[in-house]
C-alpha cells in the first residue's frame, strides 16, 4: 500500500502527467521535452529524475544523448497503472495544454526526419530515410550558389539561421528584429560561423531602419504573424526592395492553435492563401504567387510560400 501511496502521489502532477504522456508515445531527451512542454530544463531534468526512480520512465543512451522512454514493467506491474493512465490520457486528449504537447511534439518528429543523424543508422524506423549524405540545408546552400550575389534583407530575423545562410551567397544581407537580445544572440553565432557580411539592426517591420530601395530580395520567414500590422508590413518590406526586385513570404497557412498566441507571442494564427495574395498585391507587387510549401499529414501546421516582384518604374 505504502509504495502504491507513493506512486499515486508523484503521478498527482501534471507536468509530470504531461512528460509521462509524452514518452508514453515516443522516445524523447531533456532537450526535446524541454521544447514541447514549454518548462525550464531544470524542471524536466528534476521530473524525469521523479520518474525514473519511481521505475515509470526508463534512460538510454544513444549517440551522446540520453532519452527517456515508458518503463512498461512498472506501467503494467502489480499497481494496475497502464488502464489508469491510458484512461486519463484519452479524457484529456482535448485539453489545449496537451493539444499543444502533441502539436510541439510532431514539430520534434519532423525535425528528426529531416535530420541525418536520427536516421543514419541500420536500425532506424524508416529504411527508405536511410540515403547517406542526403541533407535539405546541403540542398539550400547547393542551390544558393545558382542565385545571383545580392543584398538581402532578413526581416523578423530571430536568432540568424536564415540570416546566415543568406549569407552563404548574398554579397550582404540586413537583419531586423525587434529584440535585442535576439539580436545578441544571432551576433554570437554569426562570429561562431565566422560570417560577416551581416549588419544586425533593431527595428518593427512595420517600420523598418532601412533605406529606400536597398536590398534585391526581402525575405519575411515565419515573421508576418507576429507583426501588429501584417499590410503595413509587407509595404516596408516592398519599400526597402529596388525595383524590379523580389519579395518573399513563408508564413502559416490558417490554423486553430490558439496557444501559440501565449507561448510564441503569434499575433495573427496564419493567414489564408488568398489574403497573402492581397497583401503582396496591395504593396504594389506583381507577379504574385502563393502555393504550399510544407505540410505534413496531422500536423496542425502547414507553411505557405508567398513571393512577388516589385514594380519597376
Amino acid at each position: 500500500m505504502r509504495d502504491a501511496a507513493s506512486l499515486y502521489r508523484l503521478l498527482g502532477d501534471e507536468a509530470r502527467l504531461r512528460l509521462l504522456r509524452l514518452v508514453w508515445q515516443e522516445r524523447l531527451n531533456v532537450t526535446e521535452l524541454t521544447g514541447v512542454l514549454g518548462l525550464a530544463q531544470s524542471g524536466v531534468s528534476r521530473h524525469l529524475r521523479l520518474l525514473k526512480e519511481a521505475g515509470l520512465v526508463a534512460e538510454e543512451k544513444d549517440g551522446g544523448f540520453s532519452y527517456y522512454r515508458l518503463a512498461t514493467s512498472t506501467i503494467d506491474g502489480e499497481h494496475g497503472l497502464r488502464p489508469l493512465l491510458e484512461s486519463q490520457f484519452e479524457a484529456a486528449a482535448s485539453d489545449a495544454a496537451v493539444r499543444a504537447d502533441e502539436t510541439r511534439l510532431q514539430e520534434v518528429r519532423r525535425l528528426r526526419k529531416e535530420n541525418f543523424d536520427a536516421h543514419g543508422s541500420p536500425d532506424a524506423r524508416d529504411a527508405r530515410q536511410l540515403v547517406p549524405g542526403r541533407s535539405w540545408a546541403a540542398w539550400s546552400r547547393a542551390l544558393g550558389l545558382l542565385l545571383p550575389h545580392v543584398k538581402v534583407a532578413d526581416l523578423g530575423c530571430g536568432e540568424g539561421y536564415l540570416t546566415i545562410e543568406a549569407a552563404r551567397w548574398a554579397s550582404r544581407v540586413i537583419a531586423v528584429d525587434r529584440s535585442e537580445a535576439v539580436l545578441k544572440r544571432a551576433r554570437s553565432l554569426a562570429r561562431r560561423r565566422r560570417v560577416s557580411n551581416i549588419v544586425w539592426k533593431r527595428g518593427e517591420l512595420d517600420k523598418l531602419p532601412i533605406r529606400d530601395e536597398t536590398v534585391d530580395v526581402a525575405l519575411l520567414s515565419q515573421a508576418l504573424h507576429h507583426a501588429r500590422d501584417p499590410q503595413r508590413a509587407i509595404a516596408e518590406a516592398a519599400r526597402v526592395t529596388v525595383a524590379g526586385g523580389k519579395l518573399l513570404v513563408l508564413d502559416l497557412r490558417t490554423h486553430h492553435e490558439e496557444w501559440v498566441r501565449s507561448k510564441l507571442g503569434d499575433r495573427r494564427l496564419g493567414f489564408d492563401e488568398s489574403e497573402l495574395k492581397h497583401l503582396l498585391t496591395d504593396a504594389g507587387l506583381y507577379d504574385v504567387t502563393v502555393r504550399v510549401g510544407a505540410r505534413k499529414v496531422g500536423d496542425p501546421f502547414t507553411v505557405l510560400i508567398a513571393s512577388g516582384t516589385k514594380v519597376e518604374p
